[in-house]
C-alpha cells in the first residue's frame, strides 16, 4: 500500500509558531525530505524528534526524487519540508509533489506561516488582489527573462509580492528603478516573526537612496504596490527602455524596435529614430 507525502509547513522565524499536527507529522512519518537537512536537523533537535531526514533541494538529481517518491510509493510516509515556511512555494519541494501526483501518491498539506502572506498581513498596502512572483531570475542566462518580468511589474496593477536575499537587494531596486515609475510605493519586510522584525513603506526613489545608505540584512519581502492607471500609460521613453535592453541582449537595432514596437503599441519609427536620438 502506497504511503502519503505531507507538504508540511514550519515556522519561518519565531519556533513558538509551529502547530501541534505539524509536530505530530514530523515525529510519525518515516522520514522528512529537507531543503537543507542542518537546518531541520535544529528544528527536530528542538522539539526533542529524531525523524530520519535526507536531502532534497535544488542541487538534488532528478533520480534523488524519484528515489523519494519510490520510497512512499512502496509504503512509507513522508513530509517534504522547507528551511522555513511552506514547501513548494517558490521552492524545489514543488517538483516532488509533481512526481508523486503523476505517480498516484496521496499528497496532503499540513499548513503553517507564509512568509508571502505575513508580509501582506502587516505591509499596510492593498492585499484583495496580489500577485507572487517569487525570486528575480539571475545570472547572465537569464538576463532576458529578468527583464521580461521587470517589464511585467511596471503595469501590473495588482499587488506583487517578491523575494529577495540582502545581497542582491540594492542590484534589484536598481533595476526596478530604471523601469517602474519611482512613486510606486514598497514595504521591505525583513526577518518577519524573528527579534529585528522590520517592515519599511517608502517609494521606490527613496528605497534606492535608503539601501544605499544602510546596508540590507536579513532575508526580505518585497510587496510592491500595483500600478495606477497613469503609471501603466506606455510612453515612447517606455518604448526606447525596452528596446534598449533587447539591444543589450544582442540583438540588432531594427529587430530590438520591432519587438517594442509589438509589446508597447508605439510605432516602430518612432522609437527607432528616438534610439537613434539618445
Amino acid at each position: 500500500m502506497s504511503g502519503i507525502l505531507y507538504v508540511t509547513g514550519t515556522p519561518i522565524g519565531n519556533l513558538e509558531d509551529i502547530t501541534l499536527r505539524q509536530l505530530r507529522i514530523l515525529e510519525e512519518v518515516d522520514f522528512i525530505a529537507a531543503e537543507d537537512t542542518r537546518v531541520t536537523r535544529k528544528l527536530l533537535t528542538h522539539f526533542d524528534l529524531h525523524t530520519k531526514l535526507t536531502s532534497c533541494n535544488e542541487h538534488s538529481t532528478p533520480a534523488v526524487f524519484e528515489e523519494i517518491a519510490d520510497r512512499i510509493q512502496n509504503g512509507e510516509n513522508c513530509a517534504v519540508v522547507t528551511d522555513a515556511g511552506m514547501p513548494c512555494i517558490s521552492d524545489p519541494g514543488e517538483r516532488l509533489v509533481k512526481i508523486c501526483r503523476e505517480k498516484g501518491i496521496r499528497v496532503e498539506s499540513v499548513p503553517g506561516a507564509s512568509a508571502v502572506i505575513t508580509a501582506l498581513s502587516v505591509c499596510g498596502g492593498s492585499t484583495a488582489r496580489f500577485v507572487f512572483y517569487g525570486f528575480l531570475p539571475t545570472g547572465n542566462h537569464y538576463k532576458k527573462e529578468r527583464n521580461d518580468i521587470i517589464q511585467e511589474l511596471a503595469h501590473e496593477q495588482k499587488t506583487c509580492v517578491l523575494y529577495e536575499a540582502p545581497h542582491k537587494l540594492c542590484k534589484t531596486l536598481e533595476d526596478l528603478a530604471k523601469v517602474l515609475d519611482g512613486n510606486r510605493v514598497i514595504s521591505f519586510c525583513r526577518e518577519l516573526t524573528k527579534i529585528h522584525e522590520e517592515v519599511l513603506r517608502m517609494t521606490l526613489t527613496e528605497a534606492v537612496s535608503y539601501y544605499q545608505e544602510h546596508e540590507p540584512r536579513g532575508e526580505f519581502v518585497l510587496v510592491l504596490d500595483g500600478a495606477t492607471p497613469e503609471q501603466q500609460e506606455i510612453s515612447l521613453d517606455d518604448a526606447v527602455k525596452l528596446a534598449n535592453s533587447y539591444l543589450e541582449q544582442g540583438m540588432s537595432p531594427t529587430m530590438a524596435c520591432k519587438l517594442s514596437a509589438k509589446e508597447t503599441g508605439i510605432p516602430r519609427q518612432e522609437i527607432y529614430k528616438a534610439l537613434h536620438q539618445n
